[in-house]
């Protein structure tokens, strides 16, 4: 097909064709004539290439099956979790290695009843793990999830129940550098309790056994954190018929740690000497009995004690003082208060005679000879009011004759 075009207008990039009918056209200028300028006339022949459709086509659909087989037939597989070994407090797992086919790998995560335990590092490299710390004679449930540039993938849930005390079958044992003897007696013991022995340092191993810790295989140990123990420990547990504590199987460990036994554990408690506790014996000192009391108590049971009758007052208020002695009637008079100056003579005899009154009749002399006294005393003005009383009390105050040595004081202030 021929089409006849006018140009109208050249650029660098771009010339304006009009067509027969004013029609406007761009086309690139660089397929057209390099002589060629506004006004001219040029003949394009335009037609089908069916053999560039073909190739083309064939082309296309190649690549759409290269594609399909590539990334559409196969896809990354979900990891299967499997119990490599179990013991009282842990569980070791294994998987398959993972299979990504064309997709990337994001992440690999542990799932522990349901809820996240942790990521597992290097997925591509690591395909077993070992969770510790767990609970005797306890299930759990575990799972992986996959995550990839193709999705995500979850494996199917693994059930593991942890070992009873008493069961053995979860001990590994390495032997480390042992003598002939020691090594065939631990093949022996670890056979008879169901336990396995291994002679690499595994991620299942659970102890590692020998009398001299240098190796290879001990360093190993050391950086897995592996207890390395004694042969004595496997024959503590076939003896005792569970899993001892390895504390006292140590390679530098005391002996005396060793648990021999609960019955002999509870003998050695029992024979266990016990301190003698003395018993305990409160001495007492000897009571004084109080003198205050005892005054009270005479005071109370004899009516002609040192109060002359009346009631006790010392626990309240202070004793009287003494009578004066007689041959002292000039400093008595001195020491006697205005008040006492002040008051009736008679009063005051009177006063005299009833506290002197029960002592009168228990003491020589009559109870008129003392009034008489007491009387003639204020006549003659030779004292105080009461002086007289006050000596007949000297004479017999009622606690009993005068001290022997002539004083003031009966026998009773005398003991006071």
């Amino acid at each position: 097909m021929l089409i006849s075009l006018t140009v109208g207008k050249v650029d660098a990039g771009v010339a304006v064709l009009l067509t027969e009918d004013k029609r406007l056209i761009e086309f690139p200028s660089i397929l057209l004539p390099p002589s060629i300028s506004s006004g001219s006339v040029v003949d394009i022949t335009v037609s089908r290439n069916h053999d560039s459709e073909a190739s083309s086509q064939k082309a296309f659909l190649a690549l759409q099956s290269s594609i399909y087989s590539t990334y559409g037939q196969a896809s990354p597989s979900p990891p299967v979790l499997r119990c490599r070994n179990a013991t009282q407090t842990s569980v070791v797992l294994e998987w398959d290695p993972i299979e990504l086919a064309t997709a990337e790998i994001r992440s690999l995560s542990l799932y522990r009843n349901g809820s996240k335990a942790g990521s597992i590092p290097r997925p591509l490299e690591i395909t077993s793990t070992k969770i510790s710390g767990m609970a005797v004679d306890t299930e759990y449930t575990f799972h992986l999830v996959l995550r990839t540039s193709a999705g995500q993938y979850s494996g199917e849930k693994l059930a593991v129940r942890t070992h009873k005390m008493t069961d053995l079958s979860g001990i590994t044992v390495t032997p480390g550098v042992l003598p002939a003897a020691l090594r065939e007696s631990l093949s022996g013991a670890v056979e008879r309790i169901g336990a396995k022995i291994v002679e690499n340092v595994r991620i299942d191993t659970t102890h590692f056994v020998c009398t001299e810790g240098r190796g290879r295989e001990w360093e190993k140990a050391l950086e897995m954190n592996i207890p390395v123990v004694r042969p004595e420990w496997v024959e503590g547990c076939e003896r005792e018929g569970r899993i001892v504590g390895v504390r006292g199987y140590y390679l530098n460990a005391d002996p005396n740690l060793r648990q021999v036994g609960p019955a002999v554990g509870v003998q050695q408690q029992q024979q266990k000497p016990q301190p003698q506790s003395r018993p305990r014996t409160e001495s007492q000192q000897p009571t004084v009995p109080d003198r205050q009391s005892s005054q009270q108590q005479e005071g109370l049971s004899s009516p002609s004690s040192a109060t002359n009758g009346l009631p006790n007052r010392q626990a309240s208020s202070p004793a009287p003082p003494l009578p004066p002695a007689k041959d002292e009637p000039k400093k008595s008079r001195e020491l006697a208060s205005p008040a006492d100056a002040s008051q009736d003579p008679e009063q005051e005899a009177h006063e005299t005679d009833q506290e002197s009154e029960p002592a009168t009749y228990s003491s020589r002399g009559s109870t008129n000879e003392n009034e008489n006294r007491a009387v003639a005393g204020e006549g003659e003005g030779e004292g105080p009011p009461g002086e007289e009383g006050n000596r007949a009390e000297d004479r017999d105050d009622g606690n009993g004759p005068r001290s022997p040595e002539g004083g003031n004081e009966s026998f009773s202030e005398v003991q006071l």
